[in-house]
């Protein structure tokens, strides 16, 4: 799997992938499954981008077609997805833009949550709508707004079941890069040496720190998950949905250099301020949670490695050169986490 070559074995590799669960979902189990709650379907089937799991837009005889997700075996318990469906329609009740899953299984304890060939999934209305253009402070602005609207919503709902936002996650996941023999035998003590300076810059700022209100909130609120529609933002895919810091949801929204940042960041917070008090110490965070991300990602790479999907859509992972730019992108980050935070500027 690695070219360190602890999991270098391609017949393994090839073995691995073909025993994936996944790969028993196709076209008619995921006909059959939408059939099972009581929907016909035409038969017409479009797999959507999506790798975490596994969604289709799936079309109905005399009906709208619906989206069906088929959530990852073994990621998330039952107890989980169902806190993350409440959330979602307790949202849609206080009339927040977002899209909650439609009711699979009446009278359960889940209902909006199905079980098929031992695959949980769930049926999604189609929502149609287009990425935000995070370019324009109107909708910099309204993205704020109703950010900060799900935060307030989001203190009459604690999560008792999803996760909470940890720093020990990130030092995991240097870990498991390691032993599972992803990084490259030439690298590894570059790669230590760096991801241990990291993680300390990282805990020297720890975002799960209790002087920060951890807070019900999306989790993953990048542009990819909101569809503009009807001249306002539209949440979806709350599969990340976790108690973090408020700053966790409004991060992901900035980008180019610190003037153009403090710009966005401004346009964000007068709309996020209406309904929700922003905590200007949590700028302090935006780093270190960067920091955190980037770790999490190429360990979540290394560990759906064996899922078909990845190494096809994700080729230039395993190899050499991607680790010695991926320690050049450490450096960087290690360089914005020793800056001076960004701040607010003067309204």
């Amino acid at each position: 799997m690695g070219s360190t070559g602890k999991h270098n074995d391609h017949a393994v590799l090839a073995e691995s992938t073909q025993s994936h669960p996944y790969t028993r979902l196709t076209p008619d189990h995921v006909i059959a499954a939408v059939e099972s709650t009581g929907r016909l379907s035409d038969a017409r089937i479009l797999a959507l981008n999506s790798y975490e799991n596994r969604v289709y837009q799936v079309g109905l005889e005399d009906s709208d077609p619906v989206i069906v997700k088929f959530y990852r075996p073994e990621r998330w318990s039952r107890q989980q997805i169902g806190e993350e469906h409440r959330y979602t329609q307790f949202l849609y009740e206080h009339e927040i833009p977002v899209v909650p899953p439609l009711i699979i299984a009446p009278g359960s304890d889940c209902p909006t949550l199905g079980m098929h060939d031992g695959f949980q999934f769930a049926v999604y209305p189609r929502q149609g709508g287009r990425a935000p253009e995070l370019d324009n402070l109107e909708h910099l602005h309204q993205l704020g707004r109703f950010i900060g609207r799900i935060h307030a919503a989001g203190q009459g709902f604690r999560f008792e079941h999803r996760l909470k936002l940890s720093v020990d996650q990130s030092s995991a996941n240097v870990e498991f890069l390691l032993e599972a023999g992803f990084i490259p035998p030439e690298l590894e003590t570059a790669y230590r040496a760096i991801s241990g300076e990291v993680l300390q810059a990282i805990e020297a700022r720890p975002p799960d720190s209790s002087r920060y209100a951890q807070i019900s909130l999306h989790g993953d609120c990048h542009s990819g998950n909101v569809l503009w529609r009807d001249d306002r933002p539209h949440f979806v895919d709350f599969d990340d949905c976790l108690s973090a810091p408020a700053i966790q949801d409004l991060w992901m929204l900035l980008s180019g250099d610190i003037a153009t940042q403090q710009r966005q960041l401004l346009e964000i917070v007068e709309g996020y301020d209406m309904f929700y008090s922003f905590d200007p110490a949590e700028l302090k965070l935006v780093e270190p949670l960067r920091a955190m991300r980037v770790l999490h990602f190429n360990a979540w790479l290394a560990r759906r490695w064996d899922d078909p999907a990845f190494p096809l859509a994700f080729p230039w992972f395993n190899n050499p050169r991607y680790w010695s730019e991926y320690i050049l992108e450490l450096k960087e980050l290690l360089t914005g986490l020793q800056q001076a935070p960004i701040t607010m500027p003067d309204r």
